[in-house]
């Protein structure tokens, strides 16, 4: 009997009810569809990297003989090294794509990963093992010959396996962040392929037992000069990038779905307390003709448990099969894995549960008291609370205030905890849509800073290492360019260790430093400048002695800050020509500037790129990102219109009684419309002025994690402003007109028989 009047109940208010099975599943759709898709990749990842055996680091030296390698497999932490000759090549096609060549030893660390072919031969000397990415953009195939050109050397070799590497998990070319497979690639061959005797391995890769700090500090100390870098695995540009992609979809996995879920508790509590409070005689009932306490918590405390286990039951299914498809297919554009499948978590299930035992204990909180009164009490209808006079209402303005407003104050003291949710709830919606909103207006904040506002030019061409100083001369006055300096560096503040960029200007206004204001810094010739991001992570700030030198140089070089500019993408030092040969350094351009479009070739130019394919890359890059941003902006609207409703016919519901009275009293519907808009409005406002600041919160916290090479502090802009007020005030006032009917049809006699 008692579940059949529980399913009587549940569509007597089908609405309120399915608010809460609509939140309760989109919370755990969320969480377990984006965490689905985070943990996927991290599954994939990490299994992919176990399965190839990704070294733990890198030392990078211009010559790696036997004595130098039995130094570092003689030091305790080292487990497993292996030499490479790692160079860069010019494929024999039209378009001279750069194919990184990688020349092994064996083949045991970093492994290639094979999709097609025959596995890597270390006894082969006349096979090659393509990068799967650039073989398909190719149309190559197994059994194919390719020709690689590198230091005026050309070989032939056969292709004997296509697949991928580990360490090519993201890889763009210096003239794009976004891969282009028709121009970039990378290529595994034995040792014996090189065609001189002696390889000159330039890279060893090593794993090792311990921190990366401790095995690169044991480096320093015993094997000082006798190399030029070591890059450890969390610091691999490809390792890093992907590091980060990851720890963005995974906060904003973490982030949302608690939202939901408090939203979901809150609405669940308001729906049975105001369903308790309409059934009290029916309750007093049961209780009359002999149910137990216990069978009548049980009975209520079942509504919003079976809701909520349903709801959450869906979400945990549908959350992972759906969510991560919409992601997948843009970020493996991008990256590339041998495989892109969801997993599973035990934290899915973790929260699920968490939300159905919270779904019990609200319930119960909301049926207690009721079921501790005796049946007499509990036939009668609750007495309505008595109003006590205040502080406020004593002061002498308190006279002069409307009816409205006097009335409003009066039924706020008396529904505190009605007050507290419907503002409770107003917060959430307002956080959720000013962190929504925000990462909108950082997005585009940040595409527009660095191609507008830092760089002015329209082409970039890009440099041929074999190019000399009077062809990069020629093609410069041609094109009407400037010459840039870009490279990797490596700086050290104290114990602190990151890789950045150098920049260096050579008298160009087509590039231009600037703070986070966007306001143009000025770095006069003899100064240096180090990114706000950067100085940030190493602690240092103007004045400060930082040492840092270039990827494969073994020249440190201590430097004094003299100015802070912003990036945001770009981390890392920006110097003149001037300084940079001050410091004892060469000057070798790596691109030329132009404002000019260009689209002719020249044989000194590896590759030439436009603003607009700059700005496409960029947007290729974040697509997954905007991705989460738009179903964010879609979930947050939701959730103000349902956590709206549902509070506001909470609202209506208890203090249906009083708006009786006032009708027989004489009052318009009109009149008593305007009260309760007058409360909406107040509950809406502190609740919008609350969750502005809880806004900014959760948006600092997914800028933060947004990793090492992106600069974005937090803001609410204006038009973020405006937008969530007009969200969220519009929607309280169209609540209330939805109520203007219950009004209207109110049936006085039935509201005001309760309590004689």
């Amino acid at each position: 009997m008692l579940s059949k009047k529980m399913l009587r109940d549940i569509w007597k208010h089908k609405t309120q009810f399915l608010s809460i099975f609509l939140m309760a599943f989109l919370g755990v759709f969320v969480f377990a569809g984006v965490g689905g898709e985070s943990v996927g990749l991290e599954v994939n990842v990490d299994n992919y990297y176990e399965d190839t055996n990704l070294a733990d680091g890198w030392i990078y030296s211009a010559n790696l003989d036997d004595d130098f390698v039995d130094k570092v497999n003689n030091l305790s932490p080292t487990t497993q090294s292996e030499r490479q000759l790692v160079l860069d090549s010019v494929a024999d096609f039209s378009n001279d794509p750069e194919i990184t060549l990688h020349f092994v030893e064996n083949n045991a660390l970093s492994k290639f990963y094979l999709m097609d072919g025959e596995p890597l031969n270390i006894s082969d000397g006349d096979g090659v093992w393509l990068d799967k990415s650039f073989a398909d953009a190719k149309n190559l195939k197994v059994g194919d010959k390719i020709t690689f050109e590198f230091n005026g050397i050309s070989i032939e070799k056969e292709i004997k396996g296509i697949g991928y590497s580990p360490e090519y998990v993201y890889h763009a070319s210096s003239a794009s962040i976004i891969p282009d497979f028709n121009k970039i690639g990378f290529a595994y061959m034995s040792y014996k392929a090189f065609p001189m005797d002696n390889v000159p391995y330039n890279v060893l890769e090593v794993k090792f037992t311990g921190s990366p700090s401790d095995y690169n500090d044991l480096l320093s100390d015993k094997l000082d000069g006798d190399y030029n870098s070591f890059v450890e695995q969390s610091e691999h540009s490809s390792v890093s990038q992907f590091s980060e992609e990851m720890d963005q979809h995974k906060m904003m996995g973490d982030i949302f779905p608690v939202v939901f879920i408090l939203i979901a508790m809150l609405i669940l509590l308001t729906t049975m307390t105001r369903i308790i409070a309409h059934q009290r005689t029916q309750i007093g009932i049961l209780k009359a003709n002999g149910f137990k306490n216990r069978s009548i918590i049980f009975h209520y405390v079942s509504y919003g448990f079976w809701l909520v286990f349903i709801g959450s039951i869906l979400g945990l299914i549908v959350g992972p099969l759906t969510l991560p498809q919409l992601f997948y297919p843009s970020m493996s554009a991008t990256y590339k894995l041998p495989s892109w499948d969801p997993a599973w978590s035990m934290n899915f299930i973790y929260v699920a549960a968490l939300m159905i035992i919270m779904s019990l204990i609200v319930s119960y909180v909301a049926v207690r008291s009721i079921s501790k009164e005796n049946p007499a009490d509990t036939i009668r209808p609750k007495a309505p609370k008595i109003s006590t006079t205040g502080v406020l209402e004593k002061l002498g303005f308190w006279k002069r205030l409307s009816f409205n407003a006097r009335w409003n104050y009066r039924d706020t003291k008396r529904n505190k905890f009605r007050a507290l949710m419907t503002i409770v709830g107003v917060i959430g919606c307002t956080a959720l849509l000013v962190s929504a909103f925000g990462m909108y207006d950082g997005m585009n904040d940040l595409k527009e800073w660095e191609y507008n506002q830092i760089n002015h030019y329209d082409s970039k061409l890009v440099i041929d290492e074999e190019a000399s100083i009077s062809e990069i001369d020629s093609v410069a006055d041609e094109v009407d360019g400037d010459k840039l300096m870009e490279s990797a560096i490596e700086i050290e503040a104290g114990s602190t260790k990151k890789s950045g960029s150098l920049l260096v200007l050579n008298d160009t206004d087509l590039v231009t430093p600037t703070d986070y204001d966007w306001n143009k810094v000025e770095i006069a010739d003899d100064e240096i400048s180090i990114s706000q991001k950067m100085a940030d992570l190493l602690g240092v700030g103007i004045g400060d002695t930082v040492k840092w030198h270039i990827m494969g140089s073994d020249k440190w070089v201590n430097v004094t800050i003299d100015k802070i500019h912003a990036d945001p993408i770009s981390q890392g030092f920006i110097m003149s020509k001037d300084k940079l040969e001050d410091l004892g350094l060469n000057y070798t351009p790596t691109s030329i500037v132009t404002s000019e479009h260009v689209d002719k070739n020249f044989s000194a130019i590896k590759s030439t790129s436009s603003m607009k394919d700059m700005t496409s890359s960029w947007d290729e890059l974040t697509e997954s990102m905007w991705l989460l941003i738009y179903i964010l902006i879609f979930f947050a609207s939701l959730l103000a219109v349902v956590v709206l409703y549902n509070l506001g016919l909470l609202s209506f519901t208890e203090i249906e009684r009083e708006i009786a009275t006032l009708k027989v009293l004489g009052f318009k519907t009109g009149a008593l419309r305007k009260l309760l808009l007058t409360q909406n409005l107040w509950f809406t406002a502190i609740g919008f002025i609350l969750g502005l600041p809880v806004g900014y919160y959760i948006l600092a916290i997914m800028w933060q994690s947004s990793g090492d090479s992106f600069y974005v502090l937090p803001s609410i802009s204006i038009t973020n402003f405006i937008l969530t007020a007009v969200i969220t005030f519009t929607l309280s006032i169209l609540v209330n007109l939805m109520f203007s009917g219950k009004i209207r049809k109110l049936d006085m006699v039935e509201s005001l028989k309760g309590v004689e």
